[in-house]
């Protein structure tokens, strides 16, 4: 799993060397250090959090535990992508089992830059073309973790083949294809991508950025998956600086 955790080190090495202004291309775990704040406590910080999250979600034993799963930011610059790319590294790492990460983010897509593959050929292709799924995908050399990326998009309407009937085929296929798949979306606050997304899938896992995000916004998002009734499995807390009570913690 060696090519794993080089790209898992790269990410992390981005995310530290990213300018103060967070781009929405390039979510940060943290942002720039101060002389007196060590790097390598923040790092621990942001792997502890993506650790628990593949043990108590992709980990658990329970008979419904989910496989196909939506990530999606509650506002724009929430790290949502980091989150979502880590994880996928991170379970591709623990298991011999096969996982599909899936950029779903057609406004600003972002995973093929973390891995520096194409993006002219993805999940916007997939769904449009017929052809085995693994034709479309991108394999991460020497580890078991395929990348969907987004692919071509049509700038006058970025998210149409995310309401057309080819995208459920799709969907069916990741499932039938993959033992796990994670799905990149865009914030759900603003766009229903992720909600119409999170019908097809197990479940919705929450992105929130500390100290940033509002109580009535986090509360928005999670009354819009429950209308929808798409099942909320979890929010994790990004940009977390220093460790708070877990009962504090699992409240939010």
């Amino acid at each position: 799993m060696s090519r794993t955790f080089e790209a898992l080190q790269q990410i992390e090495k981005e995310q530290q060397l990213a300018p103060t202004s967070t781009s929405p291309l390039r979510p940060t775990l943290a942002p720039p250090l101060a002389a007196d704040r060590p790097a390598a406590k923040m790092v621990r910080v942001g792997e502890e959090e993506v650790l628990k999250l593949v043990q108590r979600v992709f980990r658990s034993t329970s008979p419904d535990a989910p496989h196909v799963v939506v990530f999606s930011g509650v506002g724009h610059g929430e790290g949502c992508s980091w989150i979502t790319a880590n994880t996928a590294l991170t379970l591709a790492a623990q298991t011999t089992s096969s996982i599909c990460l899936v950029d779903a983010n057609l406004r600003t897509p972002s995973l093929h830059r973390s891995f520096g593959i194409e993006n002219h050929f993805g999940l916007v292709e997939s769904i449009a073309q017929p052809g085995a799924l693994r034709n479309f995908a991108k394999q991460i050399s020497g580890s078991n973790l395929w990348v969907l990326t987004c692919g071509s998009l049509a700038p006058q309407s970025p998210a149409a083949p995310l309401s057309s009937e080819g995208l459920r085929a799709r969907m069916a296929d990741l499932r039938a294809e993959f033992d796990y798949v994670l799905i990149d979306t865009p914030p759900t606050n603003l766009y229903a991508d992720a909600i119409s997304l999170g019908r097809l899938s197990d479940g919705i896992i929450l992105v929130l950025q500390s100290n940033a995000t509002k109580r009535d916004a986090a509360m928005k998002a999670k009354e819009s998956c429950e209308i929808a009734q798409v099942r909320l499995l979890g929010a994790v807390l990004n940009k977390r600086t220093f460790p708070i009570p877990q009962n504090l913690y699992d409240l939010l």
